[in-house]
């Protein structure tokens, strides 16, 4: 196993990794809205949902990868109603359809509305 780290996107704020590779496999850790310049959470579900992007973007793209390599999502949502609107958002970036999962959970880390996690194969 090897521990993957991008400072183009947010260090990990507690004791896991940002990603980890094990043979052709990369697994990240659950994304949220918050951008690496400056440490702090995006406002509103767009603008938080973006940042996930490019924060997921960044740490493929460490490994050599794009979402195109992406074969599963786990996506949390703080509020189920924000179901279409992250549906719209989401479906900018992963245009090959990955297997999915998207549930509503009681909290995110920071108050977060959505957190994203993928497994991307090489």
């Amino acid at each position: 196993m090897k521990n993957l780290y991008t400072p183009s996107a947010p260090a990990a704020i507690g004791p896991y990794s940002q990603a980890v590779e094990v043979q052709n496999t990369v697994y990240t850790s659950g994304q949220i809205g918050i951008d690496p310049e400056t440490g702090n959470l995006r406002d509103g579900l767009e603008a938080q949902v973006v940042q996930i992007m490019k924060n997921l973007s960044a740490i493929l793209e460490n490994a050599g990868l794009g979402f195109e390599n992406v074969v599963k999502t786990t996506c949390f949502l703080a509020d189920m109603n924000d179901f279409a609107d992250f549906n719209e958002i989401y479906s900018r970036y992963f245009t090959s359809k990955p297997a999915r999962s998207c549930v509503e959970v009681s909290r995110l880390p920071k108050n977060a509305l959505a957190e994203i996690e993928v497994i991307a194969v090489k």
